[in-house]
């Protein structure tokens, strides 16, 4: 078994997104993996914080650069820069211990982040329902939901908030002082979209837009939330009346581009502007950046939050920790009674004439 991917802690996002696979492409890749006679069983994670394909291969040609070969020409792009200081590979029990980590939430930039576990399941359903996981695998990422599941519910891993978007609120209450009074526009009503929402809820707005792709969604988010329901037609105005605006749309390109911001704060008057972009790909353009008097913050930045529930948590990794290698012990004990039985079904006369 082997893992092969990067994350966070090896690569920035402007090289976590060249990789990144949205839905389709994870279809596409792994039914090309599928196709491959030395690939037995495979699964991909791609998250804003990580590119990962596990694989059981009979065969040692299949190595990073393989794999990472493979996404380029899914995405159709060109790698036209040194890509491998970014990577990393686990094989054998390091690429077990991975896995079950990331499940459980030590291996997030955010530790104890719950939402990477149901991504783990949502990576896990999609190439089940391709059929590139066999009994092997099948094993193990149970267990590992299992693991993920246990350390949430019997520790303090996930103490206070531990999400993406709770640490997009904690940084932009952090850099605009308080975010009572404030107006908010959010744009994206997926599930990092509604996780804001929900943060932003609980801090005293006075105002709180949401834009998405389609209205229907964002009508009924915005009831949900006591927000407002607005059109991309108006976010030019929205983005002139507001102090914090947070993305994370899944468009394949940038929607707010430095033009757009340019025009913006000259209606604010230069009046400070915070957006946080927690979009993969990200979807404000960096350049935005370079406009007087707009801040803005990606997903790489969040790791300087801080708060009282982290220590909380940093204590609640020994008990995580535990719980793996528990795990483990279980996975190898399944794993070797599967290959006694294989064992015994060669080796009897009367089940092999």
């Amino acid at each position: 078994m082997f893992v092969i991917g990067l994350n966070h802690k090896t690569a920035p996002i402007s090289i976590r997104e060249k990789f990144y696979l949205n839905p389709q492409q994870q279809d596409l890749f792994l039914t090309t993996l599928k196709d491959h006679p030395l690939v037995s069983e495979c699964f991909v994670l791609s998250t804003c914080n990580r590119v990962e394909v596990y694989l059981k291969k009979g065969d040692a040609c299949l190595d990073s650069a393989f794999i990472m070969d493979m996404i380029a020409r899914v995405k159709k792009i060109h790698l036209d820069f040194d890509h491998t200081p970014y990577i990393y590979v686990h094989e054998s029990r390091r690429a077990c211990e991975h896995l079950f980590k990331v499940a459980c939430g030590l291996d997030s930039l955010v530790l104890g982040e719950r939402q990477i576990l149901g991504q783990v399941k949502m990576a896990v359903d999609r190439a089940r329902q391709i059929g590139t996981l066999s009994r092997y695998f099948n094993i193990l990422t149970n267990i590992a939901v299992r693991a993920g599941k246990k350390a949430h519910h019997e520790t303090a891993i996930g103490h206070g908030g531990s999400s993406i978007s709770w640490a997009a609120i904690e940084m932009a209450q952090g850099m605009l002082g308080s975010l009572s009074g404030k107006s908010a526009l959010v744009i994206g009503a997926g599930k990092m979209g509604e996780m804001a929402l929900t943060h932003l809820c609980r801090k005293g707005l006075a105002k709180m837009y949401l834009m998405n792709r389609t209205g229907e969604k964002a009508g009924a988010l915005a009831v949900q939330y006591n927000g407002i329901a607005a059109s991309f037609f108006d976010i030019k105005e929205i983005l002139s009346e507001v102090d914090l605006c947070i993305c994370s749309v899944g468009a394949p390109h940038y929607i707010l581009d430095k033009e757009q911001i340019v025009k913006v704060m000259a209606a604010r008057s230069n009046r400070p502007l915070l957006f946080i972009d927690i979009s993969m790909p990200r979807n404000i353009d960096p350049a935005v950046a370079q406009v007087p008097g707009a801040h803005l913050c990606s997903i790489d930045d969040l790791d300087q939050v801080v708060d009282a529930g982290m220590k909380k948590r940093a204590q609640a990794m020994a008990e995580v920790e535990g719980i793996i290698r528990r795990k483990i012990l279980e996975f190898d004990a399944k794993i070797a009674k599967l290959k006694a039985l294989k064992s015994s079904d060669f080796f009897d006369p009367a089940k092999t004439q």
